[in-house]
């Protein structure tokens, strides 16, 4: 069974017999050549939700591109089976060719808008050529600016100027062609002629011969900061600003071990005194890292001042803990639940126990107890449910605004940690139950899909390095010096064992190295995951809002950064724990529907038609003025974002059909 959604679209096609209005299938196709342009355009279409077929020109098994495989008949009417094509270059085919010459004959007959993933200036795409007052070179850390008719159009929502990224001077990231426009070019970022006089565009449009292409002059992948910026508003041109799928930047950070004490870095063992693998260090004497009240305070009046909530992930027990051991007062405690109103307070158990297998810690590293039969020694249902539901009690009686639904363990236990424990807790799945979770964290860098655990779902959060064991900056530059130098600088080695890591040139300088190396780095990390729509959560840890309150800067710079370069209508959002799982788990079903071609949605005149599998929730944006068609009357559709309005949607009430029309 399926249910039909319609949107009542913009006018017939240039080339259509107006008797015969065409279908037009909201989707899109992909020329792949292997280059990192195309594949970076692809990203961004499977990331917002937007169907496409794929064309790999390395297959010599591949269709071949011909009126009937671009367009047809049904029931009568002519049918167009892409909405947008996206090239490598302006003429992969090979100009005059055969398939060249049917791709461009449907985009002329059906309005079929062309991007032209990365190309060289010449005239073919209605630019003077470089040495005609233009440039042609490296483009790192060059600024670029949207131009007034870019921000009109499909990248209004870019605030105005960005930078190129240089992330190794010795190292070029990004070539381009900085060129002229000739008659029929608009261009919608451009950059001053180094060098010379006057801008050259890097992005625009050409419109010519009853066609139009996006053309792109500068070489990028997906992970880079000015196509990341600019993807949203490739993917709005190309689609005509209607289509399947949504986008939003969002950026959470979770802040772990709240009430409790963090344990503190040794920066002459390289270790952590109290962990089974410090030797030597039984944590005695040491001074624990824990919030005091004035970081409290502090931490309010901040979120005030910058606009954003953080979560406090609390263990209310270890708190208890620590006021009996200190006179039985907790002034910490009291601050944080005079403002408690401020904050999301999420579960993290009473006390913090490892919630999976019980842990045999005579050996390094640590293996998993066992049975006198053999088999492995878990915790046990009860004792989990407890620690979850005496957390949440104690918040409720506190009057904390605490969501039942949400929970984040102590280091994530009761999953499967590799290589100990390669299954989940047997009885993790019904203390979840039993306590009323449904959303559980998991830590990205593990098991960045979310996947079941009985009837909850897990919430990928990403780890932020921003270390749970140090409260100044210089503990911090001293274990990242031991974690990411070499054995020769003194380092641990880890990065030179590790083939994912790399090892810092030289160490850092411990009173400078974590505010002009690390917090950039973080913070550049972080916003790459909210450019890419990338809705997973960040963590740190309560040590981090301590002391030097190092985990300050890292947001600092995230929220300055995103909001000096996107425009007011597209605001960094801050959801919660449940609302992220919800969107990660929307984002998956969707993804399966159209992987099993279970998604049809076409265009005809001012009509969209879109059926999906009942009761699946359906993503669209669509533009402002955009209203929902109910039994009588309508009703605004979505919600405002980058100057359009989106939504997951489903019929309206007494409704088998979902209905918009476009203003």
């Amino acid at each position: 069974m399926t249910v039909a959604g319609m949107i009542t679209a913009g006018a017939t096609a240039p080339g259509a017999a107006a008797a015969e209005t065409p279908r037009i299938d909201l989707k899109v196709l992909v020329v792949d050549n292997g280059d990192s342009p195309v594949k970076a355009v692809t990203a961004q279409l499977r990331s917002t939700g937007i169907p496409y077929t794929t064309i790999d020109l390395n297959d010599s098994g591949r269709p071949r591109i011909t009126a009937a495989f671009l367009s047809d008949t049904v029931n009568g009417r002519p049918r167009a089976k892409y909405q947008g094509v996206v090239l490598p270059n302006e003429a992969p085919f090979g100009t005059d060719s055969a398939e060249q010459t049917a791709l461009e004959a449907y985009e002329r007959t059906y309005g079929i808008p062309q991007v032209d993933a990365y190309t060289w200036a010449h005239p073919g795409v209605g630019l003077d050529y470089t040495s005609e007052g233009g440039w042609a070179g490296t483009l790192d850390g060059r600024e670029a600016s949207v131009t007034a008719a870019g921000k009109a159009g499909s990248f209004g929502y870019l605030d105005g100027a960005f930078r190129f990224e240089d992330g190794a001077p010795a190292v070029q990231e990004s070539y381009g062609y900085v060129a002229r426009p000739r008659t029929g070019f608009t261009s919608y970022v451009d950059i001053p002629v180094p060098g010379g006089t006057g801008r050259g565009s890097l992005v625009g449009e050409y419109a010519h011969d009853g066609r139009r292409e996006l053309v792109v002059t500068f070489a990028y992948n997906n992970n880079q900061q000015q196509f990341r910026l600019l993807a949203r508003g490739i993917v709005e041109w190309l689609t005509q600003g209607v289509h399947l799928g949504q986008t939003r930047n969002s950026f959470a950070v979770h802040v772990d071990d709240v009430f409790a004490p963090d344990s503190r870095w040794d920066t002459e063992r390289n270790c952590t005194p109290g962990d089974f693998d410090c030797a030597g260090g039984d944590g005695e004497g040491t001074a624990p890292i824990r919030m005091t009240a004035d970081d409290a305070a502090y931490a309010a009046q901040w979120q005030r001042e910058h606009g954003f909530t953080m979560d406090m992930v609390f263990n209310a027990g270890s708190g208890e803990e620590w006021k009996t051991e200190h006179g039985g007062t907790d002034a910490l405690t009291t601050r944080l639940l005079a403002d408690k109103a401020q904050y999301r307070w999420v579960n993290h158990t009473y006390t913090h126990p490892f919630l999976g297998c019980v842990q045999d810690t005579s050996s390094v590293p640590w293996s998993c107890a066992k049975n006198a039969d053999g088999s492995t020694k878990y915790m046990s249902r009860a004792e989990i449910a407890a620690q979850i539901r005496d957390n949440h009690n104690w918040a409720v009686n506190k009057g904390l605004p605490v969501d039942r639904t949400e929970l984040v363990t102590g280091e994530h236990s009761g999953l499967k940690t590799l290589p100990q424990q390669p299954d989940d807790n047997p009885n993790l799945a019904g203390a979840l139950a039993d306590t009323g979770v449904k959303w559980i964290a998991s830590d990205n860098s593990r098991e960045p899909e979310q996947r079941k655990v009985g009837n909850a779902l897990t919430v990928p959060r990403h780890p932020m390095n921003v270390y749970y064991n140090v409260g100044t900056a210089a503990e911090m530059a001293d274990e990242y010096n031991w974690v990411y130098t070499s054995r020769a600088d003194g380092g641990s080695g880890v990065c030179e064992d590790n083939p994912t890591s790399t090892c810092l040139d030289e160490p850092l300088d411990p009173a400078t190295g974590y505010a002009e190396h690390i917090v950039p780095q973080e913070a550049r990390i972080a916003l790459g995951h909210a450019l890419a729509g990338d809705p997973r959560p960040h963590y740190a840890h309560q040590s981090n809002l301590a002391e030097d309150r190092l985990l300050y800067p890292v947001m600092e710079k995230v929220l300055a950064d995103y909001r000096a370069l996107f425009a007011d209508n597209t605001p960094l959002e801050n959801p919660r724990h449940s609302a992220i799982g919800t969107e990660v788990q929307r984002r998956a079903a969707w993804q399966t529907a159209l992987v099993n071609n279970r998604v049809t949605a076409y265009r005809i005149g001012g009509t969209v038609t879109v059926t999906a599998p009942s009761g699946t929730q359906i993503p669209v944006t669509a533009p402002e003025g955009t209203k929902k068609q109910l039994v009588l009357g309508t009703s605004a559709f979505g919600t405002p974002y980058a100057g359009a309005r989106s939504a997951w949607t489903t019929p309206a009430a007494l409704q088998s059909a979902l209905t918009l029309k476009l203003p």
